[in-house]
């Protein structure tokens, strides 16, 4: 049974029911492409896919609209796989159900892939549709956006024909996007020892919870907080001031989200568990004030657990939490050209231990300046080096500079404006974006990104909204019908 299907537009929302019954993680779009392809073929419209697996759709002018130049219609097949700890679900073989709460369609416990499985179901609209007046159009699906934009990388110079491209992988209604920062990656290993546990222990689960986490570029300012920061600023002192020992500590999940959870398996002496307990109920009423106002549901807490065999050795385990509390997070720079707008950030993304003896840190940086994307990167690294670790840089994708004087830009505004009887906002983005990939290749393109209204993509608080949605598709066909008018 169709949970949508009293929605407005129903293809839309009818499209985006079925695109959440196709798992597709980053790098693991092979099902989704499948069903796109089928899709083209039982309407009778071209469709291919490069080496990468980029897909393209391409759906002949209204007739009279032939001579119009061709829009492209861009969005990306995969999505961010993220739940909750409690909840039993795999991302490779189970649909996601889509509920309206409300206002708003989310998923139960997951991430809901509206990012950017709408911009998706809004292209197999376009591409269906029979009464809409348009030229030329292709849809552009890249794949694997999320993890490391290897489609857009991998995108052939050749691939679709268009020189106007509507990106539709934006989240905020009322906002027209014009320009992105550019990204990369510094990840860090971190070699470890262990030793022996000490007797006369007691094992404890210390246990970070219960925050928004979101999307790292998008979110980078809103003061959320980062489980990994603040269970590393517990435990910094809580070795100084009890000999709390470390056995494993994992934070974080996804490079490109801020960290939700984090958790550390330690011990303590004995004598010291009820004096632990206490401090660490006094710092879980410390940070809930602090964050009051933005992480509503954070928890700090503990439970015993069975005493590990080993523990990370005294000299190992200050390295550790030395770099992970030193380690910069959040907003480093506001932009001094465009008001409001985060300039560069950094986000502390992932701790694991790995192969038994290294903990791997992953953060990302963005900036809107290339310059200064390089020095977030370098003040990272330095960090970790101070400690001995070994840090790698992700080759990173460049920003889109913005263009407010554009052609379609132009088009998007004053369509908003004249729909909705409100001024849009025209801006650029924290985020990243593919479109400064494409510019690379395609440099005569004239682009554009706008979307619906999704609040906390890359968590599994991700929810859509319904009113926005429906703006969303009367805003991107009068784009298409005033494109074809001109």
């Amino acid at each position: 049974m169709r949970k949508l299907e009293k929605l407005t537009p129903q293809p839309l929302w009818n499209y985006f029911e079925a695109i959440c019954q196709i798992p597709r993680p980053s790098k693991k779009e092979e099902r989704i492409r499948h069903f796109l392809m089928e899709f083209a073929r039982k309407h009778g419209l071209e469709a291919k896919a490069d080496q990468a697996g980029n897909l393209l759709i391409a759906k002949p002018a209204t007739a009279g609209k032939e001579q119009i130049p061709t829009v492209v219609l861009q969005a990306h097949l995969d999505m961010v796989c993220e739940k909750n700890t409690e909840k039993n679900f795999n991302f490779e073989t189970d649909a996601i159900v889509p509920v309206i709460d409300g206002e708003w369609v989310k998923a139960d416990g997951t991430t809901l892939g509206a990012d950017n499985g709408i911009g998706i179901a809004a292209q197999m609209a376009v591409l269906t549709a029979t009464d809409l007046v348009h030229g030329p159009i292709e849809c552009l699906m890249t794949v694997d956006e999320e993890t490391g934009l290897s489609g857009a990388f991998a995108l052939e110079p050749d691939f679709f024909k268009g020189k106007i491209l509507l990106n539709l992988d934006s989240e905020d209604d009322g906002e027209i996007f014009i320009g992105c920062a550019g990204g990369m990656d510094t990840v860090a290993e971190l070699n470890l020892e262990k030793e022996k546990t000490p007797g006369k222990s007691f094992g404890l689960k210390i246990i970070v919870k219960g925050l928004w986490g979101g999307h790292s570029g998008d979110d980078i300012h809103k003061g959320r907080g980062n489980a990994v920061k603040i269970l590393s600023r517990f435990l910094w002192q809580a070795v100084r001031d009890f000999g709390v020992r470390i056995a494993e500590f994992e934070g974080g999940n996804l490079r490109n989200a801020i960290a939700r959870e984090a958790s550390a398996t330690i011990i303590v002496p004995s004598v010291q568990k009820e004096s632990l307990v206490a401090e660490l109920n006094i710092f879980a009423s410390d940070v809930e004030f602090e964050y009051e106002r933005t992480e509503p549901n954070l928890v700090v807490d503990h439970n015993s657990t069975t005493l590990p065999d080993q523990v990370l050795t005294m000299a190992s385990q200050e390295r550790l939490l030395n770099v992970l509390l030193a380690c910069p997070h959040g907003v480093l720079e506001m932009s001094t050209r465009m008001k409001d707008m985060v300039e560069t950030s950094t986000n502390m993304a992932s701790v694991k231990f790995i192969d038994g003896y290294k903990a791997q840190i992953t953060t990302s940086q963005r900036s809107e300046l290339e310059s200064r994307k390089l020095m977030a990167a370098q003040m990272v690294r330095s960090v970790f080096e101070l400690a001995g670790a070994q840090v790698k840089h992700s080759d990173g994708y460049p920003g889109w500079t913005p263009n407010p004087a554009s052609y379609i830009v132009g088009v998007a505004a004053e369509s908003y404006k004249r729909l909705f009887a409100q001024q849009p906002v025209v801006r650029s983005i924290h985020a990243g974006l593919e479109c400064g990939l494409f510019l690379e290749k395609y440099p005569d393109l004239d682009m554009v990104s706008f979307g619906p209204t999704v609040r906390n993509a890359h968590s599994p608080d991700e929810r859509i909204h319904i009113g926005a949605t429906e703006k969303f598709w009367l805003h991107l066909v009068d784009i298409l019908r005033v494109v074809a008018d001109s």
